[in-house]
Parts: structure tokens; C-alpha cells; sequence
């Protein structure tokens, strides 16, 4: 062979291990992306499962360590979150993940989250376990300062 041919040989090869690099990027992104829009099952204390949004349902760390480690088959077991607590957690979730993403102004996250606190006692206790238990920092500064405002109203 010349050195003219071996030069194209090796330019061609090279060509092609660009393309098949650029199209392994593009099926990973591809496949990134869809896994973003999958769903997770959270099942609750008495076996009810909800199906969340992953990007909502990964804002608990506990919920996104056992997805990373289970992946998303079967149902993520909350076997201490009541299933009217989950429903309030999803919710405060699906708010906030809603909020970051249109980028609203604090004041409206402050007025949505003081009404979404006002609740009787038991079900604040019930969060401040859950979002513990979920680990949801967000949610467990703000059940606890509800919490602490309540106390220091009463010595009011």
C-alpha cells in the first residue's frame, strides 16, 4: 500500500470511531433524559403505592440513595410514612420542585408554605418524622420552626 492509501485507511477508521463515539453520547443522553421523566412507586405504611414523578420524588434523599441502589422495578418501601402523611410530603414535593423550576419569588413560597403548615398537631408531629425520615431538609426546617413559633406564641 502507498502512504496515500494507508492515510485514508486511517482516516476513514478514524471517522468512524468519531461517529461511533458521537452516537453512543447521543443514546446515553437519550436514555439519561427518559430515565428523568420515569416515575417512582413510593409505598406507604399500609402498602398504598403512589406513583411520583422522579425528579419530585428524588427531592427526599432516603428515596434517591434507594433508587440509585434498587433502581425503579419495584416500589420504594416507606414502611414508616402514613399514607396521609406521604400524600402531604408529595404534595409539599411537588410544590416546591414545581417552584424552583419557574423560579417564584420567596414571598410566594413563604405564603404557600405557612398554609400548607397550618395543620392540627398531630399531623406537624407526623411530617416533622417523615421529613426525618425521608430526609427532606426543607421540609424538616419548616415543620420545626412551625413547631417553635407555636411554643414561642404560647409564652406569649
Amino acid at each position: 500500500r502507498s502512504a496515500a492509501a494507508s492515510a485514508s485507511i486511517f482516516r476513514d477508521s478514524s471517522c468512524l470511531r468519531w461517529a461511533g463515539e458521537q452516537t453512543s453520547r447521543l443514546i446515553e443522553f437519550i436514555m439519561a433524559d427518559d430515565s428523568e421523566c420515569t416515575a417512582v412507586k413510593l409505598k406507604s405504611k399500609q402498602e398504598e403505592v403512589f406513583e411520583v414523578e422522579k425528579e419530585v420524588a428524588c427531592r427526599s434523599i432516603t428515596v434517591k440513595n434507594m433508587v440509585e441502589d434498587t433502581g425503579l422495578d419495584a416500589p420504594v418501601p416507606l414502611p414508616m410514612v402514613d399514607s396521609k402523611i406521604l400524600i402531604k410530603v408529595i404534595e409539599y414535593c411537588k410544590y416546591h420542585h414545581r417552584a424552583e423550576a419557574e423560579a417564584l419569588p420567596e414571598d410566594d413560597k413563604s405564603v404557600w408554605d405557612k398554609d400548607f403548615v397550618r395543620v392540627d398537631d398531630e399531623t406537624l408531629f407526623n411530617l416533622i418524622l417523615a421529613a426525618n425520615d425521608l430526609d427532606i431538609k426543607s421540609l424538616l426546617d419548616l415543620t420545626c420552626k412551625t413547631v417553635a413559633d407555636e411554643i414561642k406564641g404560647a409564652r406569649a
